[in-house]
Formats: structure tokens, C-alpha cells, sequence
């Protein structure tokens, strides 16, 4: 079982960053590929970005390519998603999901572990 908390949303300005963090406890953190998705409201959830195990691979949403970037630190069983250059239309309430299976993650289907997200707000 493993249990997957995000922090660091909140209030952005158009062009500005956040940083979120996703907290993991899983006893083999490195054997899980972490993906983040979102989803504004009225609209279906979107895969942003996801990393490998090993932290080696990373892969991007074109929406969010050269802004975000996806890190991990598996001694501390954390995930990361720093978000520059913010817009309006990537408000939302972000979530980190983790499997292991990577082709999963990546598809954004039948994952086994979600957190319960955080919101983040981008004003104009």
C-alpha cells in the first residue's frame, strides 16, 4: 500500500512558480513510476508529467513542456513538479499518482495509488 499526499499549491500570479510536492509512503519508493495530472473544474482530468522509478526518464505534456519540470528524491520518498512561467489556464487541482507500471502511469489509466490533490490558482 502506498499513500500519496501533495502540498505546496496556492495563489499564482500569470508568470510566476510554484513548487508542489508529492510525499509517498512506500517502502521500495523506487519500484513506483510517479506521474502528476490535473484536473479544472468542469473539465476531464490531464496528464502534466510523469518520471520513472529511478527518476532517470522523464515525459511531458506539451501543454506544460519546457515550464514544468518533474524530479524525485527517492531517499526522502518525494516527488516534485516545479511550475514556472504559470498562465491562468493551468489553475487547477493537481494530483500525484504512482504505480509500477510506468506504461500505466503514462496513460494515465487503472493506477494504483492517487493522493488527494492540491489546488492551484493562477491569476491574470
Amino acid at each position: 500500500q502506498v499513500q500519496l499526499v501533495e502540498s505546496g499549491g496556492g495563489l499564482a500570479q500569470a508568470g510566476g512558480s510554484l513548487r508542489l510536492s508529492c510525499t509517498a509512503s512506500a517502502r521500495r519508493f523506487h519500484d513506483y513510476a510517479v506521474g502528476w495530472f490535473r484536473q479544472a473544474p468542469g473539465k476531464e482530468r490531464q496528464f502534466v508529467a510523469d518520471v520513472t522509478g529511478s527518476g532517470r526518464y522523464t515525459y511531458y505534456a506539451d501543454s506544460v513542456q519546457g515550464r514544468f519540470t518533474i524530479s524525485r528524491d527517492n531517499a526522502k520518498n518525494m516527488v516534485y513538479l516545479q511550475m514556472n512561467s504559470l498562465k491562468p489556464e493551468d489553475t487547477a487541482v493537481y494530483y500525484c499518482a504512482a504505480d509500477d507500471s510506468s506504461f500505466k502511469v503514462r496513460r494515465g489509466e487503472d493506477i494504483k495509488y492517487w493522493g488527494k490533490g492540491t489546488l492551484v490558482t493562477v491569476s491574470s
